[in-house]
């Protein structure tokens, strides 16, 4: 089988080059049709400004030039998937995909209508923008053959929302890369003579509930818990200032690191925390950080939602606590800390879901089990 990967898609983010390699690992031939407009921007929120705005819609005009272009030599294949994050780029697809008798698989991931509005808050569900949103998640899904999501709780909010077909969907676990995140290091088992040591890592979005982890941090202050907190974006000011306000020294903030470098910060955690916000997306998504995580071995504290459900049980292979609840997390902080056991057996079997439902060649076979399907 031979596939295209169009769109104008982060070849960075580990979404894509998850499911590449994946697909590579089934043996399919993967052709990618790519130009990406943003450049270095991960976080598209942050581009303000008339002329920034104006700058990225040049770049997309060009992209979907050169795309429609490339796309007319591309060659044989049997289907095209669009990548994440691809919803404008399923409008190019379509009548591409037409053309030639194509089948689309598009990678949502997420919805731009629920991310807008619901979760980071920067337009009405009755603004322009919000509008907007709703019509292109809406419009997408409808134009693609078949639509992925990540879990079966984003499915839910996909059919609910738009009024969609449910048949339509499938579920590919984000999963992660065992080539970069894989175990250098055993679990710590004595914990005396040293610090725990927690991390978290990502984006400072509402999703996260970084504010949670903070307030955490100031309950454990006095309990020999170092906690280091990797990352930028929306609401860093926001939270660094909360945290100056109430004098909490026991965390070591940095700003950013190299990717390739992450799962060194990881392998020398005792315990990775997870998401915990209070937001219904928060409830819907398994984050990067966790299958990352538990790729590395290591025991992961994350938001008891039924996403999280989905893949985890509390106690067994996860630690599950109260969204939005710092008293939560810094409870099942301290369980680990004291419970060796506890900490050993959530990081083996962790490790046991990852190996067998989350790696690079399970999360390829899933989305080789879309295209079969389709």
């Amino acid at each position: 089988m031979r596939v295209c990967y169009f769109g104008t898609y982060d070849r960075n983010r580990p979404r894509n080059r998850n499911i590449i390699k994946g697909l590579k690992a089934n043996k399919i031939e993967v052709i990618e049709c790519h130009y990406s407009p943003w450049g270095e921007v991960e976080d598209k929120t942050v581009l303000q400004g008339v002329l920034n705005k104006f700058a990225v819609l040049v770049h997309f005009l060009f992209a979907y030039s050169y795309l429609i272009f490339r796309y007319i030599f591309i060659g044989h294949h049997d289907a095209i998937i669009v990548g994440y994050l691809g919803h404008i780029d399923v409008f190019v697809a379509r009548p591409l995909a037409t053309l030639r008798g194509k089948p689309i698989v598009f990678d949502a991931l997420l919805s731009l209508y629920d991310t807008v509005v619901n979760d980071r808050k920067l337009s009405g569900p009755n603004g322009f923008i919000g509008r907007l949103s709703f019509f292109i998640d809406r419009t997408a899904c409808r134009m693609a053959d078949v639509v992925v999501l990540d879990t079966d709780a984003h499915i839910d909010y996909f059919v609910r929302t738009f009024q969609l077909p449910r048949d339509k969907f499938r579920r590919v676990l984000v999963g992660a890369d065992e080539s970069q995140f894989y175990p250098t290091t055993q679990l710590r088992n004595q914990l005396t003579s040293q610090r725990l040591k927690v991390l978290f890592y990502g984006q400072f979005i509402p999703l996260h509930g970084i504010e949670f982890i903070v307030r955490a941090a100031k309950i454990l202050e006095k309990d020999n818990v170092e906690f280091t907190i990797i990352g930028n974006g929306q609401e860093y000011k926001k939270i660094r200032d909360m945290a100056d306000v109430m004098n909490v020294w026991n965390i070591n903030w940095i700003d950013w690191i190299e990717y390739n470098r992450l799962v060194n910060y990881i392998n020398e955690a005792d315990i990775v925390l997870g998401i915990f916000g209070g937001s219904d997306k928060a409830k819907r998504v398994i984050p990067n950080k966790v299958f990352q995580a538990i790729a590395c071995k290591k025991p992961i504290i994350t938001g008891d939602s039924p996403a999280a459900r989905e893949l985890f049980r509390d106690g067994e292979n996860a630690l599950l606590c109260h969204v939005g609840d710092p008293r939560a997390i810094a409870e099942s902080i301290g369980l680990l800390r004291d419970n060796e056991n506890l900490r050993i057996k959530i990081g083996f079997n962790g490790y046991n879901t990852y190996l067998s439902q989350c790696n690079i060649e399970a999360i390829g076979n899933q989305m080789l089990d879309v295209l079969i399907w389709r």
